[in-house]
Formats: C-alpha cells, structure tokens, sequence
C-alpha cells in the first residue's frame, strides 16, 4: 500500500497545532503523541525509499 507522506505531514502538523492549543496537559501530551507517531511514520517510509533508490542504482 502506497503511504502519502503528504498527508502524514498535514496530519503531523494539525496534531501539533491541536498540541498547543490543548486547555489540559493531557490532552497536549496525547496531541504531542500523535505528532510523534506520524513523524516515526515518515522517517520509515524515508528510509525505505532510500533504500529502494540506493539499491536500484
């Protein structure tokens, strides 16, 4: 399945935003949480591709 890094980043940015503007710390740190995991998200599917381009040359 072909991952949209794009939207993985429009999604990393709103839980960011949702972050700051979070009325209770947990509710900021679970925003924060989820920022997290799309940039975990997107780091892998960075890395893979490098992967695929290095060993495609």
């Amino acid at each position: 399945m072909e991952m949209d890094v794009n939207d993985l980043l429009r999604r990393q940015q709103l839980s960011m935003l949702h972050a700051q503007n979070s009325r209770s710390h947990s509710e900021r740190l679970e925003y924060e949480r989820l920022a997290q995991s799309y940039i975990e998200r997107i780091d892998a599917y960075r890395e893979a591709n490098v992967r695929l381009m290095t060993t495609a040359h």
